[in-house]
């Protein structure tokens, strides 16, 4: 185990946070993903062993670069690779020193925006399953381990270390082009790392099965991948909105459990705890992505309606006529069931549970909603707010039995027994 002295402590920090860089801007040399990563490992042995010594450097992010580089020259040298290759990775590397480190800093402050940008793009290229995106976006991108991802998934560890494994075999095999696609191909794409990149923060936000109602640490995650591609994707309004959105979301964290862990519900909360801070930044970027001419945009329109959250000093200034008209142009933007179901909670905070029942008993034969445990729990929600309480019990129990969180499922069943007793 490496000893956890402050330099190797300091080591393995700086290490982290240049990570995903480092890999990507190696991928991009060498075309190989596991190569790139097993580089990168060298280059933090490398450091462990002579920092301590010799100080950290002035740019560590350089100067692991330039190790991992010199690693790959030697490699190559041993398989008799291509002078061309060797050529490649050693250009302006024949002089050491702070000059050459001084350069080639500067180089990657230029490139290195490219490179996780192409990195994020490899990562949710479509032959890959959404399961695998996700896994190697947060290895990758997010600098997580394999542990960590299967903790944060509930998954077993060798089956996130076998998707991780497939989806690089995957790309190699295609022989991906280690770039950003251009015209349609890159909207495509972009529209799926969106989508993962979001897909990562609702785990986090409400996780899906396990003895935890959130995972705060995935939130920011994905927060922070979306800053990424925010400052590399400036012009894209879409990208702005998926961040207000998940700024604005995380504010509430902090008030989204109790002391015991269990669940409190957005008009339980105690608004003066909220993140004051990531509302400022939330609001900020969506501000940005309705400049850029995105008001109308899928994630800028989620945005809009946690804004409204965000901006009421308490549950009953909320204004839920509002909530509920951008659920409705939401609806037609992106429809879906659950889409609808969350107007018919904003519906039912404006006009009344009766009209909410009536759109939610609309929606419920949607097959796509036939286990989606959140329906069944609205709908006894409103049930009960009807006097209807054992049907309303009914259907708490019904979710209760469809949920894998076991923080959700005591939750649901206390709502039953609440529904049940009067």
């Amino acid at each position: 185990m490496i000893p956890e002295s402050p330099t190797h402590r300091a080591i393995n920090a700086v290490f982290k946070t240049e990570q995903p860089r480092l890999i990507a801007g190696l991928t991009r040399v060498v075309r190989d993903i596991s190569l790139a990563e097993e580089l990168a490992q060298d280059a933090l042995l490398v450091a462990l062993k002579t920092w301590p010594e010799r100080g950290v450097p002035d740019n560590p992010a350089a100067w692991l670069m330039q190790t991992a580089k010199r690693r790959a020259i030697d490699m190559f040298r041993h398989r008799s690779m291509a002078r061309d290759k060797l050529a490649e990775i050693g250009r302006d590397m024949d002089s050491a020193g702070d000059d050459a480190i001084e350069a080639l800093h500067e180089q990657m402050d230029d490139e290195v925006g490219d490179d996780l940008l192409k990195m994020i793009f490899t990562a949710c290229h479509p032959i890959l399953p959404a399961e695998a995106q996700v896994a190697l976006t947060l290895r990758l991108v997010g600098g997580l381990t394999t542990e960590e991802i299967a903790r944060a998934f509930l998954v077993a560890e060798p089956t996130i270390g076998q998707r991780i494994v497939r989806a690089k075999k995957a790309i190699a095999s295609a022989n991906l082009p280690f770039e950003v696609p251009r015209g349609a191909e890159r909207i495509e794409r972009l529209t799926s790392v969106l989508g993962v990149i979001y897909l990562i923060f609702n785990e986090g936000y409400s996780a899906t099965a396990g003895d935890d109602w959130m995972r705060p640490q995935l939130c920011q995650d994905a927060i922070r991948l979306g800053q990424v591609l925010a400052r590399l994707s400036p012009d894209d309004s879409e990208v702005h909105g998926l961040l207000a959105l998940m700024e604005i979301q995380s504010s509430r964290l902090a008030t989204r459990t109790g002391r015991d862990g269990a669940p409190v519900l957005l008009l339980d909360q105690d608004r003066s705890r909220w993140d004051q801070a990531a509302i400022v930044r939330g609001l900020a970027a969506l501000e940005q992505a309705i400049a850029l001419g995105g008001a109308g945009g899928p994630y800028a329109l989620q945005a809009a309606i946690a804004a409204c959250h965000a901006r009421a000093r308490n549950a009953a200034e909320t204004d839920w006529a509002r909530i509920a008209e951008l659920y409705g142009v939401l609806a037609e933007v992106a429809p879906s069931g659950v889409v609808e179901l969350n107007r018919a909670v904003a519906i039912s905070m404006a006009e009344g549970p009766a009209a909410a029942l009536e759109l939610i008993d609309v929606i419920r034969h949607d097959p796509a909603l036939a286990r989606y445990h959140l329906l069944y729990g609205v709908r006894g929600d409103m049930l009960s707010k009807l006097g209807r309480r054992d049907e309303a019990a009914a259907e708490f129990e019904r979710a209760a039995g469809l949920t894998r969180n076991n923080r959700e499922k005591i939750f649901l069943l206390g709502r039953a027994r609440e529904a049940r007793a009067g």
